[in-house]
């Protein structure tokens, strides 16, 4: 009888991808997948290392599973992604763990599964700069009506706080026919948005044997390729975003007026420091020409604050920066140290905890303000919006986005998950808009 998977995925986007990958690779070699954890003779945990309390999530979750296998001896637990990668001696120490498989591993699992049976540890952490998956078309695990693939895999900016290349590996891009097939593969199991991933996808590229496909010529294909579905990408580097990209937005309907544009520090003494590689002034001027070619586009980004060497004068450029621009949404952090990182070995975490939450609180509530202003200008207008599903607040109300990336709730009427509706917005909150269906 074939062994049975269950996977559980935390981090990013990216993750949610490859443990779709990982579901194609294992069911290929006859493996069994199931919803309950409970009915699983594998468990699977990818995982994320971007911040310290996501690994954290991971050792809680351990504490668990331990529980699970003194019930059931025969269990296997694996831990596979960024965290893998990062730390597999110090996951195969612990005495829940059989197996671990890094980024780069995934088509091996159904061989290190098998190999636990034999050896009680299996470890495969190599890393592989050829791969990137293609040829598999990842099983969707859920009934959304969206969809990610990955278009590029590993990162060559070496930011120095960050630790996605040490945990991914250096940057290569997916062949585009490959991409594509799985565009059209994802559209014939009915999704309605699809969105391209990459830690940097403005650096795609791709030498076919007729011309090289960068980035916006493969969206605009994509775009082409779903005329009826949406289409989004994150994340886009800085440096990398062209005026080529924010035209190609422009002229496809079908392409969101969206763009997620992480900056991080509004100081450029704090972005030098962070090997950012763009100033304040080029990040200003990249929003500003998104504001001339796309009037109507939404715009997020990531930050934090307590980065080494950042003063509240530091702090402050990163407050004015974000009234400056009025992001409509940012995810936003105090910072942590992450092990094998350049920051790590090279620059003092030397700005007090105290400090940092409090300069963290203090952005946060900034952005609740900007975020309200913007969507209560939104109030009259009147957007369609993609619906997702129910609200969690009613059965009687349903949700779903705009294209600017911005959620809607509203009465569900005669209407149903999937379709695309008008609705007008008649109220808003910071987090969400409010609105009847037109």
């Amino acid at each position: 009888m074939s062994k049975v998977i269950y996977i559980e995925t935390y981090g990013c986007q990216m993750n949610v991808a490859d443990s779709e990958t990982v579901l194609s690779i294992v069911q290929s070699e006859n493996f069994g997948y199931t919803k309950d954890i409970l009915k699983a003779d594998v468990i699977i945990l990818n995982t994320c290392s971007v911040r310290d309390n996501a690994e954290q999530k991971i050792w809680n979750r351990l504490d668990y599973l331990k529980g699970l296998k003194r019930k059931n001896k025969s269990l296997k637990i694996g831990i596979i992604g960024c965290m893998a990668q990062r730390i597999d001696r110090e996951l195969l120490e612990n005495q829940t763990v059989d197996f671990v498989a890094g980024p780069d591993s995934y088509r091996n699992l159904p061989e290190l599964i098998n190999e636990t049976d034999i050896v009680p540890k299996v470890c495969n952490v190599e890393f592989n700069i050829n791969e990137t998956y293609s040829g598999i078309n990842p099983i969707k695990t859920n009934e959304n009506i969206s969809g990610f693939i990955s278009i590029t895999r590993g990162c060559n900016n070496f930011c120095s706080y960050c630790v996605v290349p040490y945990t991914r590996g250096r940057e290569r891009s997916r062949d585009c026919k490959g991409i594509l097939n799985e565009v059209e593969y994802l559209k014939s199991v009915n999704c309605k948005e699809i969105t391209l991933l990459g830690q940097n996808v403005n650096s795609y590229i791709c030498e076919t044997e007729k011309y090289p496909v960068n980035f916006p010529k493969l969206i605009e294909l994509t775009a082409e390729t779903i005329p009826e579905s949406r289409i989004r990408f994150t994340t886009s580097h800085p440096k990398d975003l062209s005026d080529e990209l924010i035209k190609v937005i422009a002229d496809n309907k079908n392409i969101c007026n969206h763009i997620h544009l992480p900056v991080q520090s509004g100081s450029n003494k704090i972005l030098k420091l962070m090997n950012r590689k763009y100033t304040r002034e080029w990040y200003l001027d990249r929003i500003n020409t998104i504001k001339k070619i796309i009037p109507e586009c939404g715009l997020s980004t990531d930050v934090f604050c307590g980065f080494s060497g950042e003063t509240e004068e530091d702090f402050q450029q990163t407050l004015d920066l974000m009234e400056h621009v009025k992001f409509d949404s940012a995810f936003m952090f105090k910072y942590s140290v992450r092990q094998g990182t350049y920051a790590a070995k090279n620059l003092p975490d030397d700005v007090p905890e105290e400090t940092k939450i409090d300069r963290l609180n203090r952005m946060i509530e900034l952005q609740n303000k900007i975020s309200l202003q913007n969507n209560k200008a939104d109030i009259g207008k009147t957007f369609e919006v993609l619906i997702e599903g129910f609200s969690k607040r009613s059965d009687d109300m349903l949700f779903g986005r705009t294209q600017q990336n911005k959620v809607v709730v509203f009465f569900k009427k005669n209407v149903t998950k999937g379709e695309f509706v008008k609705v007008k917005i008649t109220d808003a909150s910071s987090a969400t808009l409010k609105g009847i269906i037109i």
